[in-house]
């Protein structure tokens, strides 16, 4: 029979070696993620999406406020992609802004006014001439929604077509001037 060893009590206890890990191995560089070009669209499709925003002024006629509405959809869905899309979509959507709101806001005016001066002996002067120049306002409305479709079908065509007033202030807009 083998014989026991005594264990001495003052001895320092001694401590488990662990195996050495190994090193593990380095993990390549993680090459950067491309960044992807925006997508770019047909010429055909850039003609259809810039006459769509031309057009979308008819919304107008059946809700009152969807045009600008529709063609800020197409702008902010189209800003990156076409810049055609997009400069014809933010002009459209400005110019029916003002033509359509602000004869809306004209014509308000104008009565708030009259109404006002209605108090005194000019108001009541005052009441034909608005009753004339209200149908002079009411048409801003319907010359815009003509612009709009002449832009829609010159658009459609492939030309370079600008609202008066609104084009260039667009174009500087997204070209960043």
């Amino acid at each position: 029979m083998p014989a026991k060893k005594k264990s001495n009590p003052k001895a320092e206890p001694v401590e488990p070696v662990l195996p050495v890990p190994s090193p593990e191995p380095a993990m390549p560089p993680v090459p950067p993620v491309p960044t992807n070009p925006p997508q770019t669209i047909a010429p055909g499709d850039e003609r259809t999406w810039g006459m769509l925003a031309h057009l979308s002024t008819l919304l107008n006629l059946v809700t009152g406020f969807g045009g600008p509405i529709a063609a800020l959809i197409i702008y902010l869905v189209y800003k990156e992609r076409s810049r055609f899309v997009a400069y014809h979509a933010l002009q459209a959507m400005v110019f029916q802004l003002i033509w359509w709101f602000g004869g809306g806001v004209l014509i308000g005016l104008m009565w708030a006014i009259v109404g006002a001066l209605s108090a005194i002996i000019i108001g009541i002067v005052l009441i034909p001439v608005a009753a004339c120049i209200t149908p002079i306002l009411a048409l801003m409305p319907v010359g815009a929604l003509i612009y709009g479709i002449v832009g829609a079908v010159k658009t459609n065509q492939g030309q370079d077509f600008k609202y008066w007033l609104v084009g260039d202030w667009a174009r500087g807009t997204l070209s960043g001037q």
